[in-house]
């Protein structure tokens, strides 16, 4: 009998798969229906002391909001009342620009403070602008840069400090680029040694490299080397390195650097060596992740004891996520309780969403429908902080499970009923979905509320190298290449992939994104582009082109690298009008069999 894989992307009356004609030639535009304000012409007086320390301020929270957009209209609006700006606001306009992505912008933001009339840049400005081009792997000139402050030649001559070399450090480090982070210790390492040898700063940020790429281990190894060189670990260090033994699932290893921590604080009566709330935090990440119940209860009976210890909001949610991990229900009721309580004098520590839901998934299981439902209600005037779109979507969800798993099919029901209304789809491959296609397998196709389709000619846990077009099929092209050399291409095709030199897939471009003729390739592609391995089941890539809305899948070679795809080469593609061309509806003659056969059928 062939296997069947339902997908519930769309309520019943909706199609599936409906493109739109994205490759539109007309231009965006603004317009308001609002009236428009007369302004008399202000002209700038130099006797008026411009208040730019509130100017600073806003753009830093714009900035938190990524408002790019209103940041540069306030600060034109700031020139035009104030003159010219300074350094510093400007500053801040930059790192608005780098913390936005927009790499571009910041670079022209910096050539205007570099011009003769203007306010002129400091060491503040190349460390940002540094860390931008970090982060948009724009190495080379990244590096230019840093020759032209070696050199002397460089606007403003600022001086080639340590400053300037962290920061881009940081940047690849984070980017998870350890290749070129070592390239760049080799070339300016020599403004980072201290007596000789490298600071204990820069082998903190090698681990946090390392753990980023997902090789705990190397991290971890690092420990030996720096006692070699006779550096002093610092709380950040060990911090690191317990991160880096939970990451490696080295629990033993974790608690020896714990202890050796406290000893050492101990010993030298150093107040900055002792464990911080991120410590504890990160041992009772791992032993709930273990399932060690003995060693969180130690861990929070130790902090309960340090009076010193302020134990905020991600503390108290650790606490629970542990005692949940390790099936202690009512260890997690009562450090919940503690948390509500203790909310009724300090704001900062009302629960956030994630608790709540975190709750719900641990009764759902156990099919607590009226505990699963009190939570629900109090999710909303409780919580702190935004709810997203899809937590209130889990949180649906989780009251449809508890419901049934409690037996109430008819709650259940009435749930999902709910659920397709308010948010229209439900991912077959998510928790809700099982769920869903539970009661699918108790109503029957005949009073079916999803109207699945199916793919008949696959199997959900298989793997994607099976039915993935190989890379050199799709025809990637090189990111150095001009967009008018290839724009029929784009014509013809909604998404293309882009590489490297080294043939490397660095991201997807995508026929809407395509705006200038003779710019690279690479300017206007999305980067990184959506990765999986080959032995990725095909259910996951299908859920992923569903839910994100993926036009295209690189699939790269299976990495060592904990499941990681950094600096795997890609081998293939999947694409949306693949999973179209898979799609097939619910025969007829299927609908006429009976429950119990379609329940086979379905799982």
């Amino acid at each position: 009998m062939p296997h069947l894989h339902a997908i519930f992307p769309l309520p019943s009356n909706s199609k599936p798969f409906q493109h739109s004609n994205i490759f539109s030639s007309s231009s965006s535009s603004f317009s308001s229906s609002a009236p428009i304000r007369r302004r008399l012409p202000r002209t700038f007086s130099p006797s008026k002391h411009p208040n730019l320390k509130r100017l600073t301020s806003r753009i830093v929270q714009l900035t938190r909001r990524r408002q790019l957009h209103q940041i540069l209209e306030e600060t034109e609006n700031a020139k035009r009342e104030y003159g010219k700006l300074n350094t510093i606001v400007m500053n801040a306009v930059m790192e608005a620009c780098v913390h936005c992505g927009d790499v571009d912008l910041a670079l022209n933001i910096f050539h205007q403070m570099t011009q003769p009339h203007s306010c002129g840049v400091d060491t503040v400005t190349y460390a940002t602008l540094l860390k931008g081009l970090g982060r948009a792997r724009r190495i080379d000139d990244a590096f230019q840069l840093l020759e032209s402050v070696e050199k002397g030649t460089a606007a403003g001559k600022p001086k080639l400090s340590t400053q300037l070399i962290y920061g881009l450090l940081d940047a690849l480090i984070e980017a998870g680029d350890l290749r070129r982070a070592n390239g760049l210790l080799a070339r300016f390492g020599f403004l980072l040694r201290e007596g000789g040898s490298s600071s204990i700063l820069t082998y903190n940020l090698l681990m946090k490299g390392y753990i980023n790429t997902g090789c705990p281990q190397a991290a971890i190894n690092l420990h030996e080397e720096i006692q070699l060189l006779g550096l002093e670990p610092d709380r950040l260090t060990y911090n690191t390195l317990i991160f880096a033994c939970v990451k490696a699932e080295n629990l033993e290893a974790a608690m020896r650097f714990f202890k050796e921590m406290k000893d050492k604080a101990q010993r030298l009566c150093c107040s900055d060596l002792y464990p911080d709330v991120i410590t504890y935090t990160t041992l009772l990440k791992g032993f709930g992740h273990a399932k060690d119940l003995h060693s969180v209860q130690k861990i929070v009976l130790e902090m309960k004891s340090c009076h010193d210890l302020f134990i905020d909001r991600t503390a108290f949610t650790a606490m629970v996520d542990a005692m949940l991990n390790c099936g202690s229900i009512k260890g997690a009721l009562c450090i919940f309780g503690e948390i509500l309580k203790q909310a009724g004098a300090n704001v900062d520590l009302r629960p956030k969403p994630h608790l709540y839901l975190s709750m719900m998934r641990a009764f759902a299981d156990r099919g607590d429908y009226n505990m699963v439902k009190n939570l629900h209600e109090r999710l909303w005037p409780d919580s702190a902080g935004t709810i997203s779109l899809a937590a209130q979507q889990e949180a649906d969800h989780l009251l449809m499970e508890s419901a049934l798993n409690n037996g109430q099919i008819d709650a259940a029901v009435e749930n999902l009923t709910k659920i397709i209304n308010r948010w229209k789809c439900i991912s077959w491959t998510s928790r809700g979905g099982m769920v869903a296609l539970r009661i699918e397998v108790l109503l029957g196709f005949n009073k079916s509320m999803l109207s699945p389709y199916l793919l008949p000619q696959v199997l959900p846990g298989n793997p994607i190298e099976r039915i993935m077009l190989p890379l050199e099929t799709v025809r990637p092209l090189s990111g150095s290449l001009e967009l008018k050399k290839v724009v029929m291409r784009l014509y013809r095709e909604p998404v293309v992939p882009i590489i490297d030199d080294w043939g490397s897939c660095i991201g997807l471009l995508h026929r809407e994104d395509c705006c200038e003729m003779n710019a690279p390739l690479s300017t206007m592609m999305r980067s990184p582009p959506p990765c999986v391995t080959t032995t990725t089941s095909i259910g996951h890539v299908v859920d992923l082109v569903l839910k994100k809305k993926y036009k295209m899948v690189i699939v790269v070679k299976h990495s060592n690298l904990n499941g990681t795809t950094h600096g795997s080469r890609a081998v293939g593609v999947f694409t949306a009008e693949q999973l179209h061309n898979l799609v097939a509806p619910v025969p007829e003659g299927l609908k006429q069999k009976h429950t119990v056969r379609r329940s086979l059928t379905m799982f």
